[in-house]
């Protein structure tokens, strides 16, 4: 038999995930991720503009069916993600750990806070349109209701420091109501978020929903910023300078751009609140006419 002491550690190959699977960059480059000691931890894929116009594919595919799902669907499904992160407490501890120099206990915190994450926006789900929504008092015989909807496919560029909490404070309210996401993860930290991708895979959140890329956040996040069918950006991790110029490439149609405002000073482990809830939301009203002038309505 063979030594344990002897035995070669199997290292984890980290892939990018799209479309619900987990393919290589398509330009079969990586990177040196190293920890907080300048430690080698492991080789993650550069990804290419090549992977970012398939993301967005991916994507796009995925909004009609996510979209349309029942609210309470969404919020089961976001559970699940939870729970699933749940028994992988583990490994995401030594991950955190090591992509932000935390201590084993601090790490043990920053987790269950992603996980508690998960579940508060699970619970609003299928509270939002409540909130948001209801009837509008109208001058004349006409019921005048409103409603929010998804805005549609959302680039993310996730917290450059937060590696685990900061992407899923990020991530779950785009998701939630809604919408599908192409993620870039942050450069210097994007083990946490590779193997998010791989508990996204196994919690029912259907193929193309979330796709997560890691790489370098200029070279990924310009083309997605310019993209046609990408309908909203979300630059909280990008710098000042960056997201100056991803604005720019965003002005070629209609994009909400939701600008960052000191991401990586932010304390993520503060009440979210709403505010994520309703960045990536549109509002729909409907005008249905009442009495003598018949059923037909109109929306818009």
């Amino acid at each position: 038999m063979s030594d344990d002491h002897n035995r070669l550690s199997v290292f984890k190959t980290y892939k990018l995930y799209v479309g619900g699977k987990f393919p290589r960059s398509e330009s079969g480059r990586v990177y040196e991720v190293t920890d907080s000691r300048d430690k080698w931890l492991a080789n993650a894929p550069l990804s290419s503009r090549k992977d970012a116009r398939d993301a967005v594919v991916a994507a796009r595919k995925a909004f009609g069916g996510w979209s349309g799902a029942t609210a309470y669907l969404r919020g089961q499904i976001l559970y699940r993600v939870a729970e699933m992160m749940e028994g992988r407490r583990g490994q995401f501890v030594r991950e955190v750990a090591d992509a932000e120099g935390l201590s084993k206990s601090k790490a043990v915190e920053v987790v269950e806070a992603a996980v508690d994450r998960w579940v508060w926006y699970a619970g609003w789900t299928d509270k939002v349109s409540q909130v948001l929504g209801g009837a509008n008092p109208v001058s004349g015989p006409f019921f005048n209701l409103s409603t929010p909807e998804p805005t549609g496919v959302v680039a993310v560029v996730a917290p450059q420091e937060s590696s685990l909490l900061g992407l899923v404070s990020v991530l779950a309210p785009v998701i939630a109501t809604g919408n599908t996401a192409v993620v870039v993860a942050s450069e210097k930290a994007p083990l946490p978020a590779l193997s998010l991708a791989e508990v996204l895979a196994t919690s029912d959140v259907p193929g193309g929903v979330v796709n997560i890329l890691s790489g370098r956040t200029a070279e990924i996040a310009t083309p997605l910023a310019a993209h046609q069918d990408v309908n909203a950006l979300d630059l909280t991790g990008a710098g000042p300078e960056l997201a100056r110029d991803l604005e720019v490439a965003a002005a070629d149609n209609l994009k909400r751009v939701v600008r960052p405002q000191g991401a990586d000073g932010v304390d993520w482990s503060a009440d979210p609140g709403t505010g994520r809830l309703t960045a990536f939301l549109e509002t729909k009203t409907v005008w249905h006419p009442t009495g003598s002038l018949g059923v037909s309505g109109s929306a818009y």
